[in-house]
């Protein structure tokens, strides 16, 4: 009895020995800005999706880049190009700086933990400017769904849709 016991403890031990070594995050403590890799940065400031439009773009609403990309197979009008590529640009740019702001919040926040200056009432502020910055990127994206599917007929939305893989 005394053995069957000692047996799983002695392999828990063992397990829990293994865990104390290095953490998944080592060598992430020399990023720039901690909680961002340098792909991330360079994503938002390069106005990527980052599928942050997934809600919009998996139920029915097609996005401006995709759009354009399918141009042909959607048989889209010169008008509809036209309003396509201005929304496409019009989005790409407001991400690009919403981009920025989240970048600059993030790195705010990283400030002041590398500072030893974080506080409650600090870190609910930092919090908050996060947040901001990420609903308002995030928005960013998910509006041009919305305005690009009114620029597009019906047909061509389920056309999308079966060209991207979303629908039989």
């Amino acid at each position: 009895m005394r053995t069957a016991t000692l047996i799983p403890l002695i392999a828990a031990a063992a397990l829990l020995a293994g865990c104390a070594g290095h953490s998944h995050y080592a060598g992430l403590q020399t990023r720039a800005i901690k909680s961002l890799s340098e792909e991330d940065i360079a994503s938002y400031r390069a106005g990527r999706g980052m599928s942050m439009a997934l809600p919009a773009e998996l139920n029915g609403y097609p996005g401006p880049l995709h759009v354009l990309e399918l141009a042909e197979k959607l048989s889209l009008s010169p008008e509809q190009r036209l309003a396509t590529q201005k929304l496409y640009v019009r989005m790409k740019s407001e991400a690009i700086a919403a981009g920025e702001q989240l970048i600059a919040a993030e790195q705010d926040m990283d400030k002041m933990f590398s500072s030893r200056t974080a506080t409650e009432q600090r870190l609910s502020e930092h919090l908050a400017k996060v947040a901001e910055a990420q609903a308002r990127l995030r928005g960013v994206h998910l509006q041009a769904h919305l305005e690009q599917v009114r620029i597009l007929r019906p047909e061509q939305v389920a056309r999308y849709n079966k060209l991207r893989g979303y629908g039989g």
